[in-house]
């Protein structure tokens, strides 16, 4: 199954799966989000990614610098819950 259909699949799940007053605020939301104008400031696919530095769950702070030294660096982003 292609990418494509796998992500049709998971919403047509999700929009049988949650209330449709809270679909409706998901909804509301990532549109709120593409009218902002946040798409036009991502990093595109196959882009250098921006040099950062963070705070890690110790609170310490760890560079990108750092990570990439020890080899190839994988970055996962979660929008946290609704």
């Amino acid at each position: 199954m292609a990418l494509e259909d796998k992500l049709a699949a998971l919403r047509e799940a999700a929009a049988r799966r949650i209330p449709p007053d809270r679909l409706a605020i998901m909804h509301r939301a990532t549109e709120d989000l593409r009218r902002s104008g946040i798409l036009d400031r991502i990093v595109k696919d196959g882009a250098r990614m921006p040099s950062f530095d963070l705070a890690n769950h110790d609170g310490r702070r760890i560079s990108s610098a750092d990570l990439l030294a020890r080899g190839p660096l994988v970055l996962s982003f979660f929008r946290g819950s609704w």
